[in-house]
């Protein structure tokens, strides 16, 4: 065999080798791309989104869609080079993504957990802005693994006291809390599905200097209402869907159209007092809205910068900062005005 030749023979094995190792080998990476994009005043899997009792609800038209981010793990060393230049996709380290100390048993509870807080938020911002009155009580919003109170408290947990005390407010657990020492321990009053109780809870160590004692917990303030507001998903988690639900929401109980038919896509944590907070995943969550047909696109300000230079053409691009003045834009929009933009 000619050198020629030989060399050619080796070229075409190192090609084939390099085409079979990069389809199988897989690298530490993530590929990001857009999710589904759900309609809060429709269905989804056959079941409708937001279900109200306790108020008049009324028809509504257009769609004011949640918008989010797909994430496909143990990707191949080809596929990533594939998505790397394609512009729907964004290829990223896995750990930002997927913490190495985290299992993903954790990290499905974690996306869970910020999902019903999410909607619990989203919930009590739409109701206080329709001036529903409330109730409010202190509530266990996480426990965290492995804590001292990790078996003993539960997510939606109602405290009532520590150690004898009232609870006042959420700030106040972890101030009564703080008056022990590590090791020492507190007696916490609560309830759960309407059923008193007491538990006693061994104190841990924060990680401060210096170190003051914990229980592990996340206490929130939730409010509650008359009216009953009920949110339906599955296989969706993380806060971002906050803004959209809260839209949602006051659409259903009011009896003007928040879209005037207008196909809106948007997204943004909450919070119960109606601030809306930045997400990550915009890019590719304006591209799914796009898909479904949208219009209009809420950002909350601070993903503004991402969102105006990644913006797909033909999306009109809204900055958001509370539901207030989500309402507003929306209300802008429905009379032909300019709302304030990116």
């Amino acid at each position: 065999m000619s050198r020629r030749a030989l060399t050619l023979v080796m070229g075409i094995v190192l090609a084939v080798a390099l085409a079979v190792t990069g389809s199988v080998q897989t690298v530490n990476y993530v590929a990001l791309g857009p999710g589904p994009s759900i309609n809060t005043l429709g269905s989804s899997d056959g079941t409708v989104v937001l279900s109200i009792k306790g108020a008049k609800t009324y028809p509504t038209d257009g769609s004011l869609a949640l918008t989010t981010v797909s994430v496909q793990d143990k990707i191949t060393l080809f596929q990533a080079l594939v998505d790397w230049v394609s512009p729907r996709t964004a290829v990223i380290p896995r750990e930002i993504i997927l913490p190495p100390d985290t299992t993903d048993n954790q990290r499905q509870q974690q996306n869970q957990q910020e999902m019903q807080q999410s909607q619990d938020n989203a919930t009590t911002a739409a109701l206080r802005e329709l001036g529903y009155p409330a109730t409010t009580s202190v509530v266990v919003s996480a426990v965290s693994n492995g804590a001292p109170a990790d078996g003993k408290l539960k997510p939606a947990d109602v405290l009532t006291s520590v150690d004898g005390v009232a609870v006042t407010d959420a700030k106040s657990v972890g101030t009564l809390v703080r008056k022990h020492q590590p090791g020492q321990v507190v007696a916490i009053g609560y309830t759960r599905d309407g059923v008193a109780g007491t538990v006693d809870i061994t104190t841990g160590s924060s990680k401060d200097t210096p170190p003051h004692a914990i229980v592990g917990i996340t206490p929130a303030e939730s409010s509650s209402f008359a009216v009953k507001v009920t949110i339906s998903l599955t296989n969706i988690g993380g806060p971002s869907a906050g803004l959209m639900f809260a839209l949602g929401i006051i659409d259903k109980l009011g009896p003007d159209s928040l879209t005037g038919g207008r196909k809106i896509a948007g997204t943004g944590e909450i919070t119960p007092d109606g601030k809306v907070g930045p997400i990550g995943g915009i890019a590719e969550k304006m591209i799914g809205a796009k898909d479904r047909g949208a219009k209009v696109f809420l950002s909350p300000a601070e993903n503004c910068p991402e969102a105006k230079s990644t913006k797909p053409s033909g999306i009109t691009l809204v900055k958001v900062e509370t539901l207030k003045g989500a309402l507003a834009a929306l209300k802008t929009l429905r009379e032909g005005g300019t709302p304030p933009a990116c």
